[in-house]
Protein backbone atom coordinates (compact mmCIF):
# COMPACT_ATOMS: atom_id res chain seq x y z
CA UNK A 1 0.00 0.00 0.00
CA UNK A 2 1.27 3.34 -1.04
CA UNK A 3 2.75 5.57 2.14
CA UNK A 4 2.38 2.78 4.54
CA UNK A 5 3.95 -0.87 3.70
CA UNK A 6 7.17 0.64 4.09
CA UNK A 7 9.89 -0.82 5.50
CA UNK A 8 10.03 0.42 9.03
CA UNK A 9 6.16 -1.19 8.76
CA UNK A 10 7.38 -4.63 7.30
CA UNK A 11 9.91 -5.00 9.72
CA UNK A 12 7.48 -4.34 12.58
CA UNK A 13 4.91 -6.75 10.86
CA UNK A 14 7.22 -9.42 10.28
CA UNK A 15 7.93 -9.32 14.23
CA UNK A 16 4.35 -10.34 14.17
CA UNK A 17 4.41 -13.25 11.94
CA UNK A 18 6.99 -15.60 11.16
CA UNK A 19 5.69 -16.78 8.15
CA UNK A 20 3.11 -14.00 5.88
CA UNK A 21 4.46 -12.80 2.84
CA UNK A 22 5.01 -8.88 2.82
CA UNK A 23 4.87 -6.36 -0.03
CA UNK A 24 6.51 -3.09 -0.48
CA UNK A 25 4.53 -0.22 -1.72
CA UNK A 26 3.98 0.35 -5.49
CA UNK A 27 7.29 1.29 -6.96
CA UNK A 28 6.49 2.60 -10.33
CA UNK A 29 9.16 1.07 -12.81
CA UNK A 30 10.39 4.53 -14.21
CA UNK A 31 11.28 5.74 -10.78
CA UNK A 32 13.48 2.86 -10.30
CA UNK A 33 14.79 3.93 -14.12
CA UNK A 34 15.63 7.47 -13.34
CA UNK A 35 15.20 7.68 -9.31
CA UNK A 36 17.81 6.79 -6.35
CA UNK A 37 17.23 2.98 -6.37
CA UNK A 38 18.48 2.55 -2.96
CA UNK A 39 15.81 4.84 -1.59
CA UNK A 40 13.20 3.19 -3.29
CA UNK A 41 14.43 -0.65 -2.81
CA UNK A 42 16.61 -0.76 0.56
CA UNK A 43 14.92 -2.98 3.23
CA UNK A 44 16.33 -5.51 6.26
CA UNK A 45 16.60 -8.63 5.52
CA UNK A 46 14.71 -9.66 8.72
CA UNK A 47 11.74 -8.55 6.96
CA UNK A 48 12.17 -11.31 4.45
CA UNK A 49 10.21 -12.72 2.38
CA UNK A 50 9.36 -9.64 0.50
CA UNK A 51 7.67 -9.08 -2.95
CA UNK A 52 8.56 -6.05 -4.86
CA UNK A 53 5.17 -4.34 -6.14
CA UNK A 54 5.80 -2.55 -9.16
CA UNK A 55 3.73 -0.41 -11.49
CA UNK A 56 4.40 0.57 -15.03
CA UNK A 57 2.74 -0.74 -18.55
CA UNK A 58 6.58 -0.37 -20.55
CA UNK A 59 7.65 -3.81 -20.93
CA UNK A 60 11.16 -3.00 -21.69
CA UNK A 61 11.14 -0.53 -18.46
CA UNK A 62 8.92 -3.38 -16.13
CA UNK A 63 11.94 -5.90 -17.20
CA UNK A 64 14.76 -3.83 -15.69
CA UNK A 65 13.17 -3.04 -12.85
CA UNK A 66 12.38 -6.48 -12.22
CA UNK A 67 15.70 -7.66 -12.84
CA UNK A 68 16.62 -5.04 -10.70
CA UNK A 69 14.57 -5.46 -8.03
CA UNK A 70 15.77 -9.77 -7.73
CA UNK A 71 19.29 -7.97 -7.61
CA UNK A 72 18.45 -6.05 -4.21
CA UNK A 73 16.96 -9.62 -2.51
CA UNK A 74 13.16 -9.83 -3.50
CA UNK A 75 11.19 -13.15 -3.34
CA UNK A 76 8.83 -12.18 -5.62
CA UNK A 77 8.09 -9.46 -7.90
CA UNK A 78 4.17 -8.22 -8.40
CA UNK A 79 2.68 -6.07 -10.92
CA UNK A 80 0.02 -3.91 -9.83
CA UNK A 81 -3.10 -3.88 -12.35
CA UNK A 82 -5.50 -2.91 -9.39
CA UNK A 83 -4.95 0.42 -8.27
CA UNK A 84 -7.58 3.23 -9.43
CA UNK A 85 -5.95 6.08 -8.94
CA UNK A 86 -6.02 9.33 -10.98
CA UNK A 87 -2.37 9.49 -10.77
CA UNK A 88 -1.47 5.93 -11.49
CA UNK A 89 -4.10 6.17 -14.41
CA UNK A 90 -2.28 9.26 -16.20
CA UNK A 91 0.82 7.06 -16.27
CA UNK A 92 -1.06 4.53 -17.69
CA UNK A 93 -1.03 1.98 -15.50
CA UNK A 94 -3.24 -0.01 -12.59
CA UNK A 95 -6.68 -0.69 -12.43
CA UNK A 96 -6.89 0.69 -15.88
CA UNK A 97 -4.81 -1.79 -17.89
CA UNK A 98 -7.06 -4.62 -17.42
CA UNK A 99 -8.58 -3.18 -20.45
CA UNK A 100 -5.82 -4.12 -22.35
CA UNK A 101 -4.67 -7.94 -21.06
CA UNK A 102 -2.55 -8.29 -24.18
CA UNK A 103 -0.48 -5.29 -23.05
CA UNK A 104 -0.45 -6.92 -19.29
CA UNK A 105 0.46 -10.27 -20.72
CA UNK A 106 3.64 -8.81 -22.63
CA UNK A 107 4.73 -6.87 -19.44
CA UNK A 108 4.70 -9.83 -17.78
CA UNK A 109 6.27 -11.65 -19.92
CA UNK A 110 9.25 -9.37 -20.47
CA UNK A 111 9.56 -9.69 -16.78
CA UNK A 112 9.48 -13.47 -16.34
CA UNK A 113 12.09 -13.67 -19.24
CA UNK A 114 14.54 -11.55 -16.96
CA UNK A 115 13.96 -13.11 -13.34
CA UNK A 116 14.36 -16.07 -12.01
CA UNK A 117 11.49 -15.11 -8.97
CA UNK A 118 8.36 -15.40 -9.37
CA UNK A 119 6.29 -13.14 -11.32
CA UNK A 120 2.53 -12.55 -10.18
CA UNK A 121 -0.41 -9.99 -10.79
CA UNK A 122 -2.77 -7.95 -8.98
CA UNK A 123 -5.56 -7.16 -10.00
CA UNK A 124 -9.44 -6.25 -9.64
CA UNK A 125 -12.50 -8.43 -10.99
CA UNK A 126 -13.34 -5.89 -13.77
CA UNK A 127 -13.46 -2.07 -14.10
CA UNK A 128 -16.69 0.56 -14.59
CA UNK A 129 -19.09 -1.50 -16.92
CA UNK A 130 -16.83 -4.22 -17.77
CA UNK A 131 -18.12 -6.15 -14.43
CA UNK A 132 -19.24 -9.18 -15.68
CA UNK A 133 -17.87 -13.05 -15.27
CA UNK A 134 -17.15 -13.25 -19.38
CA UNK A 135 -14.80 -10.14 -18.88
CA UNK A 136 -12.68 -11.08 -15.69
CA UNK A 137 -12.14 -14.66 -17.24
CA UNK A 138 -11.08 -13.16 -20.49
CA UNK A 139 -8.35 -10.98 -18.76
CA UNK A 140 -7.23 -14.14 -16.40
CA UNK A 141 -6.65 -16.48 -19.57
CA UNK A 142 -4.93 -14.19 -21.80
CA UNK A 143 -2.60 -12.55 -19.40
CA UNK A 144 -1.62 -16.42 -17.71
CA UNK A 145 -0.32 -16.97 -21.79
CA UNK A 146 2.56 -15.27 -20.06
CA UNK A 147 3.24 -18.21 -18.12
CA UNK A 148 2.16 -16.10 -14.59
CA UNK A 149 0.11 -18.37 -12.46
CA UNK A 150 -0.33 -16.66 -9.47
CA UNK A 151 -3.58 -13.93 -9.43
CA UNK A 152 -4.23 -11.72 -6.13
CA UNK A 153 -7.39 -10.58 -6.63
CA UNK A 154 -9.32 -7.73 -5.20
CA UNK A 155 -13.04 -8.97 -5.15
CA UNK A 156 -14.26 -5.44 -6.26
CA UNK A 157 -14.51 -4.17 -9.84
CA UNK A 158 -12.51 -0.62 -10.03
CA UNK A 159 -14.82 2.05 -10.81
CA UNK A 160 -11.78 4.27 -12.93
CA UNK A 161 -13.58 8.15 -12.88
CA UNK A 162 -15.68 9.42 -10.21
CA UNK A 163 -14.32 7.41 -7.00
CA UNK A 164 -11.50 8.57 -4.41
CA UNK A 165 -9.16 5.43 -3.88
CA UNK A 166 -10.76 5.02 -0.70
CA UNK A 167 -14.43 4.95 -2.29
CA UNK A 168 -12.74 1.94 -4.36
CA UNK A 169 -12.03 0.26 -1.22
CA UNK A 170 -15.72 0.93 0.13
CA UNK A 171 -18.61 1.23 -2.68
CA UNK A 172 -18.23 -1.49 -5.09
CA UNK A 173 -19.81 -4.33 -3.55
CA UNK A 174 -17.26 -7.15 -2.73
CA UNK A 175 -18.20 -10.46 -4.74
CA UNK A 176 -16.04 -13.04 -3.05
CA UNK A 177 -18.15 -15.65 -4.94
CA UNK A 178 -16.46 -14.37 -8.55
CA UNK A 179 -12.79 -15.37 -6.85
CA UNK A 180 -13.69 -18.52 -6.04
CA UNK A 181 -15.26 -19.33 -9.36
CA UNK A 182 -11.99 -18.46 -10.80
CA UNK A 183 -10.15 -21.06 -8.70
CA UNK A 184 -12.76 -23.57 -9.30
CA UNK A 185 -12.49 -23.43 -12.87
CA UNK A 186 -8.62 -23.10 -12.89
CA UNK A 187 -7.23 -25.42 -10.35
CA UNK A 188 -4.33 -25.24 -11.61
CA UNK A 189 -3.64 -21.23 -11.10
CA UNK A 190 -2.79 -20.02 -7.79
CA UNK A 191 -5.77 -17.49 -6.61
CA UNK A 192 -5.30 -15.08 -3.69
CA UNK A 193 -8.44 -13.59 -2.26
CA UNK A 194 -7.65 -9.89 -1.09
CA UNK A 195 -10.59 -6.93 -0.51
CA UNK A 196 -12.73 -6.57 2.71
CA UNK A 197 -11.29 -9.30 4.95
CA UNK A 198 -11.35 -7.97 8.41
CA UNK A 199 -11.67 -11.42 11.27
CA UNK A 200 -10.28 -14.22 11.59
CA UNK A 201 -14.05 -15.43 11.23
CA UNK A 202 -13.91 -13.83 7.85
CA UNK A 203 -10.83 -15.56 6.46
CA UNK A 204 -11.92 -18.91 8.02
CA UNK A 205 -15.12 -17.87 5.90
CA UNK A 206 -13.10 -18.14 2.47
CA UNK A 207 -10.10 -20.12 3.25
CA UNK A 208 -11.07 -23.22 1.74
CA UNK A 209 -12.31 -21.15 -1.96
CA UNK A 210 -8.70 -19.90 -2.62
CA UNK A 211 -5.25 -20.79 -2.38
CA UNK A 212 -4.71 -17.90 0.26
CA UNK A 213 -5.75 -14.14 1.35
CA UNK A 214 -3.90 -11.37 1.25
CA UNK A 215 -4.77 -8.03 3.93
CA UNK A 216 -3.87 -4.62 3.31
CA UNK A 217 -5.28 -2.00 5.29
CA UNK A 218 -7.02 -4.31 8.33
CA UNK A 219 -3.24 -5.72 8.80
CA UNK A 220 -1.82 -2.11 9.17
CA UNK A 221 -4.76 -0.85 11.44
CA UNK A 222 -4.64 -4.02 13.09
CA UNK A 223 -1.33 -5.78 13.02
CA UNK A 224 -2.00 -8.13 15.60
CA UNK A 225 -4.60 -9.69 13.39
CA UNK A 226 -1.46 -11.32 11.30
CA UNK A 227 -0.27 -13.35 14.40
CA UNK A 228 -3.64 -14.54 14.88
CA UNK A 229 -3.95 -15.65 11.54
CA UNK A 230 -0.80 -17.47 11.73
CA UNK A 231 -1.68 -19.52 14.56
CA UNK A 232 -5.22 -19.97 12.96
CA UNK A 233 -4.16 -21.46 9.62
CA UNK A 234 -0.46 -22.07 9.59
CA UNK A 235 1.05 -22.99 12.57
CA UNK A 236 -1.82 -24.32 15.96
CA UNK A 237 1.64 -24.70 17.95
CA UNK A 238 3.45 -21.93 17.26
CA UNK A 239 3.16 -19.05 20.61
CA UNK A 240 2.63 -15.92 19.17
CA UNK A 241 4.99 -12.80 20.90
CA UNK A 242 3.10 -10.96 23.53
CA UNK A 243 2.48 -7.22 22.67
CA UNK A 244 5.16 -5.80 25.17
CA UNK A 245 7.69 -8.05 23.23
CA UNK A 246 6.84 -6.53 19.59
CA UNK A 247 7.06 -3.06 21.45
CA UNK A 248 10.12 -3.95 23.27
CA UNK A 249 12.12 -5.61 19.79
CA UNK A 250 10.81 -2.49 17.33
CA UNK A 251 12.50 -0.75 19.87
CA UNK A 252 15.81 -2.29 19.41
CA UNK A 253 15.29 -2.03 15.77
CA UNK A 254 14.13 2.10 15.63
CA UNK A 255 17.48 2.74 17.63
CA UNK A 256 19.15 1.10 14.89
CA UNK A 257 17.61 3.36 11.96
CA UNK A 258 17.71 6.15 14.10
CA UNK A 259 21.79 5.81 13.17
CA UNK A 260 21.13 5.61 9.98
CA UNK A 261 19.15 8.81 9.49
CA UNK A 262 15.76 7.49 9.64
CA UNK A 263 13.03 9.96 11.33
CA UNK A 264 10.99 8.40 14.48
CA UNK A 265 7.71 9.40 13.76
CA UNK A 266 7.85 7.94 10.31
CA UNK A 267 8.40 4.56 12.56
CA UNK A 268 6.23 5.06 15.40
CA UNK A 269 3.17 5.74 13.02
CA UNK A 270 2.99 1.99 12.20
CA UNK A 271 2.55 0.69 15.48
CA UNK A 272 0.13 3.03 16.69
CA UNK A 273 -2.72 -0.19 15.84
CA UNK A 274 -0.54 -3.04 18.43
CA UNK A 275 -3.08 -2.62 20.87
CA UNK A 276 -6.33 -1.77 18.93
CA UNK A 277 -9.60 -2.81 21.05
CA UNK A 278 -7.69 -3.01 24.23
CA UNK A 279 -8.46 0.09 27.38
CA UNK A 280 -5.72 2.36 27.42
CA UNK A 281 -4.90 2.03 23.48
CA UNK A 282 -5.91 6.11 23.03
CA UNK A 283 -4.10 7.20 25.47
CA UNK A 284 -1.34 4.53 24.20
CA UNK A 285 -1.04 6.22 20.34
CA UNK A 286 -1.60 9.88 21.85
CA UNK A 287 1.89 8.98 24.03
CA UNK A 288 3.69 7.99 20.96
CA UNK A 289 2.70 10.55 18.81
CA UNK A 290 3.19 13.60 21.30
CA UNK A 291 6.59 12.17 22.64
CA UNK A 292 7.25 11.28 19.63
CA UNK A 293 7.86 14.28 18.14
CA UNK A 294 9.87 15.83 20.54
CA UNK A 295 13.39 17.09 19.75
CA UNK A 296 15.90 14.69 20.46
CA UNK A 297 13.37 11.94 21.52
CA UNK A 298 14.38 8.15 20.58
CA UNK A 299 13.27 4.36 21.80
CA UNK A 300 12.93 5.37 24.89
CA UNK A 301 9.77 6.72 23.83
CA UNK A 302 8.52 3.03 22.33
CA UNK A 303 9.75 1.56 26.07
CA UNK A 304 8.07 4.48 28.15
CA UNK A 305 4.93 3.41 26.23
CA UNK A 306 4.59 0.33 27.70
CA UNK A 307 4.05 2.32 31.12
CA UNK A 308 1.92 4.51 29.91
CA UNK A 309 0.02 1.88 28.32
CA UNK A 310 -0.33 -0.08 31.84
CA UNK A 311 -1.41 2.63 33.65
CA UNK A 312 -4.01 3.70 30.98
CA UNK A 313 -5.74 0.29 30.89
Amino acid sequence: MMDYTDRHCRYLHRLITPGALLYTEMVTALAIEHGHVERLLAWDRAESPVALQLGGSNPKLLARAAKIGEEWGYAEINLNVGCPSDRVQEGNFGACLMAEPQLVADCLSAMLDVVSVPVTVKCRIGIDELDDYGFFDHFVQMTRRSGVTVFIVHARKAILQGLTPKENREIPPLRYETVARLKKENPDLTVILNGGLKTVADVRQWWSSCDGVMLGRQAYQEPYLLAQLHGEFVDRDWGPPARHEIVERYAEYVERMLLQGHRLPTMLRHIHGLYTGFPGARSWRRYLSEQGGRDGAGPEVLRDSLRVFRDAA
